[in-house]
């Protein structure tokens, strides 16, 4: 059972959240028996909704033999306990739903940590709700402060102990990732990140490019962990897809904190690339949710465009429109170069995103001379990988050493990288 809050997001159709929600419940495998909105006028403290309301849904419970309820918002700790209490049914909030999900699909020791992290953030405030056995007499002397106490106490310290380990190792994790970006930037080769809304096709679309087997799944979030693959470009020999974690609207707070150091790696891409699902209805919301996310992360400015980093956005499932829909977006995307339409089941448009993908990052690129020894094979290697090599000839007799003379195409970003090999 899965009942929403009205009123509390006036700028997302209830519809939309309300089936968003199923579909959170259907990716951890609940069998949804019933689902639907109600009307929250005046919020109760207690209880969130209404005596009228908890009722109803306490009714529903028994008429569909449900064992939990779903509230697609957030629940103070005491606001859960009266509802189990009042319903007889565990209840659990959309935070606690998306952490469920995320410790399921959570599949390398990073990933781990981090929903770990986010949960023992989560369960730090619920610890009264949740661990009813600490409210039995342990015994000892009275001057602790009542039944219980003290153990609730050794246990929340116990949380912050695990919560500041964790936090220590995810730190490693984050400086481990910035000793690979900046040997990434030495090699180097440009990365392009992949970022949207969950179930927009990012998985999917990766396969596609880079022949990789992620899971992908019409689920939402199907995968969770980073993912990096290879995938040759026009006039780009070699660049890096990283696929990343699927954006949500109220995506936990515990979660943004603990994902950082994999949203990071977004933070360091040469291009961002949204893949949004174009033929679902609430898509122009999806994208204000993914561009606020990114917004916080410091890659897109207020207008929603890139920062330091180029933003491309790739409207997904074309195949899903009707014929008006793909004449309407059709003429949108034909008058906007940073508009990719595509259909990452079907194959359609990949063949111009790779283009599009191959021009952004060759963009602004010119022609360079460099005179090297003839046995820096490394470096000579390097330009033929990175750029694209106009001429290459022996240096004339006379020259102190055999040496070579390599005219090529670069790009800044390309050229500080290789006088970077130099120094």
């Amino acid at each position: 059972m899965c009942p929403q809050i009205r009123g509390q997001r006036s700028d997302e159709d209830p519809e939309a959240r309300l089936e968003e929600a199923t579909g959170l419940a259907l990716a951890i495998g609940i069998v949804v028996a019933e689902a639907y909105i109600l009307n929250v006028r005046d919020i109760r403290p207690n209880t969130l909704f209404g005596e009228g309301q908890v009722q109803r849904i306490a009714t529903d419970c028994t008429l569909h033999d449900a064992e939990l309820v779903i509230i697609d918002g957030a629940l103070s700790p005491i606001q859960q306990r009266n509802l189990e209490e009042k319903i007889g049914r565990k209840v659990i909030d959309r935070t606690g739903l998306i952490l469920e999900i995320f410790g399921e699909r959570a599949a390398t020791a990073e990933g781990r940590l981090q929903v770990e992290l986010a949960h023992l953030d989560y369960q730090a405030s619920r610890l009264v709700r949740s661990w009813t056995h600490l409210e039995r007499q342990r015994g000892g002397f009275g001057f602790l402060g009542g039944p219980g106490e003290t153990q609730i106490e050794a246990d929340r310290r116990m949380i912050r102990d695990r919560m500041a380990k964790l936090r220590r190792e995810l730190e490693q994790v984050r400086k481990t990732r910035e000793l690979h970006r900046k040997r990434r930037g030495r090699a180097p080769w440009p990365v392009i990140a992949l970022v949207g809304y969950t179930n927009a096709g990012k998985s999917t679309l990766f396969n596609r490019l880079t022949g990789a087997d992620v899971m992908a799944e019409d689920l939402l979030f199907a995968t969770l962990d980073p993912t990096m693959r290879a995938i040759g470009l026009p006039g780009v020999e070699k660049a890096i897809l990283s696929d990343t974690v699927g954006f949500i609207s109220d995506l936990p707070t515990q979660l943004v904190a603990a994902f950082r150091a994999t949203l990071e790696e977004v933070t360091a891409a040469d291009i961002v690339l949204h893949v949004r699902d174009i033929a679902n209805p609430d898509s122009a919301q999806q994208k204000r949710q993914v561009l606020s996310v990114l917004h916080d992360l410091g890659v897109v400015d207020e207008a929603g465009e890139g920062v330091d980093a180029p933003l491309v956005e790739v409207w997904n499932k074309w195949d899903l429109l009707d014929e008006d829909a793909k004449s309407e977006l059709g003429g949108l995307a034909q008058n906007d170069d940073a508009i990719i339409p595509i259909s990452a089941m079907t194959g359609k448009g990949l063949k111009e995103l790779q283009q599009r993908l191959g021009a952004v990052l060759t963009e602004g690129a010119r022609v360079y001379s460099f005179t090297l020894p003839a046995h820096d094979g490394a470096r000579i290697a390097w330009l033929h990988a990175h750029g694209e090599v106009l001429s290459e000839e022996e240096v004339e007799e006379g020259a102190p050493s055999p040496a070579r003379l390599v005219k090529v195409r670069l790009t800044e970003k390309e050229h500080g990288r290789f006088e970077a090999l130099a120094s």
